[in-house]
């Protein structure tokens, strides 16, 4: 009886149920599978040491022994003492607290690493919570490298009261610090996250990535259900909500994480980019006017708009790598119009913003027909400051008919958002090059082009407002939008003489559209002189002589 009893016993232990779908999984399948259901992809809780596994280098790992220990500062007693709480909780978990502090590294950029554990009292935010996230903050911040934390919580301790609320304050404060000191933070959002932990350092890193269906919120569902008498969402606090609202840059299948990490950690810059030909940087950009062909300006506009030519995606895929696209203001939206994110451009870690149109007729109306919100125009400005803080130059690409003039862009704030960008992209002290690929339009092309070096190609227009527009008010006839063309000298050769521009990437043979491939090198090639030379100028020059170029324009001679 005792044998068939054991081994029954046995048995059990080599199986466990998904909580997503209900299924029995064989453990160590489960297990080689990161814990994730092969069924219907949950992914299941892991621990904290599970998590460092998962995601740290081999044999890089150091746990950090730091002094932290929760105390019952209240004598809080409710069906059993606070004192008693805790003893149970590192019994069963083998833990001094809801959080790991690891040194090491992850695809070979060295971290430190918070790692919350929901085992341990719910991963509740106490004072030893708060004191272990903000000494691996500290540690960062001494070391100088990257902070990820990797968040799984119920919220704020109740049972130490108002010292678990002030943590709250206590480690956004540390976070802060990081930001003044330009020390990357990464946010990994596992489920669930709610409270305190939400409303604090969770939420508050440069990037903030969620596993699939993880939930993050500051109340939880049943309380605003409760409290609003309202049914939400299905999807409510869901990653896959979250990244619809703009509120995280991404999400990550647990697969995937490592690689994604590793990519990001390696953004912070500093080194040199790398020189091309001399031939090729020379030929890659007219800088005299005088060297580009009269062209029909009409047939310009009309080819700076065709659907074929490359978009920033484009230009991403094929003349950078490892981007990483970042979404969302952070604010409640995103916009499809804009994309951006860390990359690397000939080995060298920047930051890409640009405006994206799309081709196809699915794709056209999904992205705004390249015509962005005030959610694009603040998701660039977030980007544009994580570049300035973590020393990255930034690369802009602009093709926009101009920004989106609804109704609902004019409630959130467009003028606003524009403006704003383009103030913020005046002072950074980084290099700045924005590339107008395509069609330039008004301020919603502006918004992205303060920089310290403009370039165009030469079938690309850019202009204060559309020739349609301009032959609609000036001569009241849409038929005359070719001569408002060029009265307003929107073309590439008029643009490059008035000085608003600072050279002209010359297109291949039958446009950009013909070869994407041959214009992604020329674009490039153009990119790499452009950033060398503003590389050797120091932040303060940089500023000063963006602000003085801009200064210039109908200044008295």
């Amino acid at each position: 009886m005792t044998t068939m009893l054991g081994s029954a016993l046995a048995r059990e232990a080599d199986w466990s149920q998904c909580p997503g779908c209900g299924a029995m999984l064989y453990r160590k399948r489960l297990e080689r599978n990161l814990k994730v259901c092969p069924d219907c992809g949950n992914h299941h809780r892991l621990t904290a040491e599970e998590r460092v596994g998962q995601l740290f280098d081999e044999s890089s790992v150091e746990v950090l022994d730091l002094p932290a220990r929760s105390a019952d500062v209240l004598g809080f007693v409710d069906s059993v003492p606070y004192p008693q709480r805790l003893s149970r909780a590192r019994d069963a978990t083998g833990m001094s607290e809801a959080v790991l502090v690891a040194a090491g590294t992850i695809e070979g950029s060295r971290v430190i690493a918070a790692v919350m554990d929901f085992r341990f009292l719910g991963g509740s935010l106490g004072a030893a919570v708060g004191e272990l996230i903000t000494l691996a903050a500290e540690r960062a911040l001494q070391e100088r490298i990257p902070l990820l934390i990797v968040a799984a919580s119920g919220g704020a301790r109740m049972q130490e009261g108002p010292i678990a609320l002030m943590q709250m304050a206590k480690t956004s404060q540390a976070l802060g610090r990081l930001d003044e000191a330009g020390v990357l933070t990464i946010s990994l959002i596992t489920d669930p996250t709610f409270g305190g932990v939400a409303a604090s350092f969770a939420t508050l890193c440069d990037v903030v990535i969620a596993e699939p269906h993880a939930r993050l919120g500051f109340a939880g569902r049943r309380v605003i259900e409760q409290t609003i008498r309202q049914q939400l969402p299905e999807d409510f606090q869901t990653a896959e909500f979250l990244l619809d609202h703009g509120l995280i840059d991404a999400i990550r299948p647990r697969s995937g994480l490592r690689g994604t990490l590793g990519r990001l950690l390696s953004m912070p810059g500093g080194a040199e980019i790398a020189a091309g030909p001399v031939d090729e940087v020379s030929a890659a950009v007219v800088r005299d006017h005088h060297d580009l062909p009269d062209r029909d300006v009409w047939e310009q506009v009309r080819a700076a708009r065709e659907l074929g030519r490359p978009t920033t995606l484009d230009y991403l895929a094929r003349a950078f790598t490892d981007f990483e696209e970042l979404r969302g203001d952070r604010l409640g939206g995103d916009c499809g119009a804009i994309v951006g994110g860390p990359a690397r451009f000939r080995g060298v870690p920047v930051m890409v913003v640009g405006h994206q149109r799309g081709r196809t007729a699915a794709e056209l109306p999904e992205r705004n027909y390249g015509m962005p919100s005030p959610h694009g125009y603040r998701k660039a400005a977030r980007l544009v400051r994580l570049a300035a803080k973590l020393g990255l130059p930034v690369i802009t690409f602009v093709d926009t008919p101009g920004a989106h003039p609804g109704v609902e862009a004019e409630e959130s704030g467009q003028a606003v958002a524009i403006a704003e960008s383009i103030r913020l992209l005046a002072g950074i002290p980084v290099p700045v090059v924005a590339v107008i690929t395509g069609e330039g339009g008004s301020g919603g092309a502006l918004a992205l082009a303060v920089a310290d070096e403009v370039l165009i190609c030469s079938n690309g227009i850019y202009s204060v407002i559309s020739p349609e527009g301009c032959a609609a008010i000036l001569w009241n006839d849409p038929s005359m939008a070719p001569a408002a063309a060029a009265a307003l000298r929107v073309d590439a050769k008029q643009l490059l003489h008035l000085g608003i521009v600072d050279g002209v990437i010359p297109e291949p043979d039958g446009g950009n559209k013909a070869d994407h491939g041959a214009a992604a090198d020329r674009v490039s090639a153009a990119l790499s002189g452009a950033l060398r030379r503003l590389s050797a100028l120091d932040a303060a020059e940089l500023v000063a002589r963006r602000r003085a170029r801009f200064r210039s324009y109908g200044a008295a001679n």
